[in-house]
């Protein structure tokens, strides 16, 4: 079962597409993060899913229902953080807590007091106060204490120092046994260390949406050394991207890098090749790549 499904799922302002043809599919249980630059769409996916804003064309399901149906009962299993999250800024943390008691049925004492003391979060303290790290922590609290079954964050770790990060992600790891987590971000590092699946955005586009695994095993870096260099190949694969050549060294990026495949069809096109060095990339290094690939598509 899928905890967020999207079928063609477009939202426009004026002439600005800004996403577009969306379908997505996230499976329960996963620590799904939707990654892209600033101004990439991410916000508008979430707010249109939830059916925040309306969409222009396309359909979303969360938790097995149309968004456009979802109701108290439903959104009484949604937690949801935003990095521009409104709070009632003079309420104190405790009172603010058992404010939003009432409305939440799964609301479990035990387990919000828990998560003020895992947050270091001060009862006495109004959110007005708090820095804006602490506010993030008590807006994630918040949202874990009645036990959703999904949990959206938007932008979480922007301009949050390193321990608070630790903090928050801590608190994330320890709910995901039982709620799904869709967290849209850009801070690629972070991500890397805990995300089960990866979705790319880019200008209102999914590119693609797959097992964090999969993708790490379907990119490599691959450096080729000659004593005499060859001119390139053409056609050049299209799976191939950044090609560039330095004095007696090819390097490019494969991104459906296959073992079995790839190192005789690299030996194919160059029989001349001294020695080919394939090297594993990280998430930061991946998305860079496909960020210039897409680039130069756009200026061809």
């Amino acid at each position: 079962m899928s905890a967020i499904r999207t079928e063609h799922l477009s939202k426009s302002y004026g002439r600005l597409e800004a996403l577009n043809d969306m379908t997505l599919a996230v499976p329960e249980g996963s620590i799904f993060a939707l990654l892209g630059s600033n101004g990439a769409g991410k916000t508008t996916a979430i707010k249109t899913m939830l059916n925040i804003l309306r969409p222009k064309a396309g359909t979303a399901e969360i938790l097995g229902m149309d968004s456009r149906r979802l109701g108290p009962g439903e959104f009484a299993r949604i937690g949801y953080v935003s990095e521009n999250q409104e709070l009632p800024l003079w309420m104190r943390v405790d009172y603010f807590m058992g404010w939003l008691k009432p409305f939440y049925p799964g609301w479990d004492d035990k387990w919000a007091e828990d998560l003020l003391k895992q947050l270091r979060l001060p009862r006495d303290r109004r959110l007005r106060d708090l820095s804006r790290g602490m506010r993030i922590k008590a807006a994630l609290a918040s949202s874990l204490a009645y036990h959703p079954k999904l949990i959206v964050l938007d932008e979480p770790f922007g301009g949050l120092d390193a321990l608070v990060r630790d903090e928050v992600i801590g608190a994330l790891l320890e709910r995901c046994g039982e709620a799904t987590v869709f967290i849209s971000s850009h801070d690629l590092a972070e991500i890397e260390t805990f995300a089960s699946h990866i979705g790319y955005l880019e200008e209102g586009r999914l590119r693609f949406a797959e097992e964090l695994g999969t993708l790490s095993n379907r990119f490599r870096e691959i450096e080729i050394t000659f004593d005499n260099p060859p001119p390139l190949p053409a056609p050049w694969p299209a799976a191939w991207l950044e090609p560039a050549s330095a004095a007696a060294v090819l390097r490019f990026v494969d991104s459906h890098y296959d073992p079995n495949s790839t190192p005789a069809e690299i030996r194919r096109l160059f029989p001349s090749a001294r020695d080919v060095a394939i090297r594993p990339m990280t998430l930061r290094a991946i998305f860079v790549s496909l960020a210039k690939a897409a680039r130069e598509a756009e200026a061809a």
